[in-house]
């Protein structure tokens, strides 16, 4: 199964990108989200691909982000909709939208993209709300982890407590709670010296 593609452009329209891989040309298809943020034909790119495979074809889906893969994967997971219906929906609505629009139960928004009714936009609103809210709270769990560690790693330094707390939150905040806990540290570290 292919994952990753990383290469030269040598075509791309607003569905589809060819991408040259020592000599070999790998066609993917991919939004409008996508296409917009390629480069120039010649220009290197890096692509993360969905390997759709059915009784009859091999297809490859890409997408400059991996959180557009992972939304994608969860949209050709809802019955009634294949990778066609869930590239629309990527073409039609930018990603952090539609999380927001799915978040909110805004069936009129999502329902606006070309190839989905009314009845479809339900159906995927109440599908995915589950899925995001699962994801936000394990991110929510790994950054008190990261939280932790860090002021743990602190303290161990020798720094005070009520210090170190502030500073961690001020660096979480300022970083976000997905960044490397060594970027998390180094930050922390900088910030501890000014203190």
């Amino acid at each position: 199964m292919i994952a990753y593609l990383k290469g030269t452009i040598i075509q791309k329209t607003p569905s589809q990108v060819v991408v040259d891989i020592g000599g070999v040309g790998y066609c993917a298809a991919i939004p409008l989200s996508t296409y917009f943020k390629l480069g120039e034909i010649g220009d290197p790119v890096e692509l993360f691909i969905h390997t759709h495979l059915t009784d009859n074809a091999l297809s490859l889906y890409g997408f400059m982000t991996k959180d557009e893969r992972e939304l994608f994967l969860k949209l050709i997971a809802i019955s009634g909709i294949g990778p066609k219906l869930a590239m629309n929906v990527l073409s039609g609505i930018e990603a952090p939208d539609f999380v927001d629009a799915v978040k909110r139960s805004d069936v009129a928004r999502i329902a606006l993209v070309p190839g989905i009714g009314k009845k479809t936009a339900l159906r995927i609103t109440m599908e995915l709300q589950d899925k995001i809210e699962k994801k936000e709270k394990l991110l929510a769990v790994r950054g008190s982890k990261e939280k932790e560690d860090l002021i743990s790693s602190l303290l161990n330094l020798g720094f005070r407590r009520k210090e170190v707390e502030r500073i961690v939150d001020e660096t979480i905040r300022a970083l976000g709670a997905g960044a490397e806990f060594e970027k998390l540290l180094r930050e922390c570290l900088k910030r501890m010296a000014k203190v």
